[in-house]
């Protein structure tokens, strides 16, 4: 799918999307563990094709990662594989910038790294 056809939700969009939306943090352990949303769920780009199993098709996915690259080649494979996936514009770099929470792996307040 090309980038500019990607679905894709802005940041505060993301920041207030139902509870039964998956947050989906794409970015490896290191930066998870630094600072992230704090109802996201975390699967590395690097394991998402073997933990699939682990993501509901049925609930919508907003994927996220650092600046939004990385997610975008995830929102668009989800899609393939039949979930209804957005891509968060911007990244953590703008969930940050835009004040909403972050948390680091011992809840106190995260950085984007």
């Amino acid at each position: 799918m090309a980038p500019d056809l990607l679905p894709s939700i802005d940041v505060d969009a993301a920041a207030s999307a139902p509870a039964d939306t998956v947050l989906l943090d794409v970015r490896e352990y290191e930066e998870w563990m630094s600072g992230h949303a704090p109802n996201a769920v975390h699967i590395a780009m690097s394991e998402l094709a073997d933990r699939i199993g682990e993501l509901d098709r049925t609930r919508r996915t907003i994927c996220i990662c650092r600046s939004g690259n990385r997610s975008a080649r995830v929102t668009a494979w989800l899609r393939e594989q039949g979930f209804d996936a957005f891509n968060m514009t911007g990244g953590m770099y703008a969930w940050s910038s835009f004040g909403h929470p972050m948390v680091n792996h011992a809840g106190n307040p995260g950085v984007v790294i």
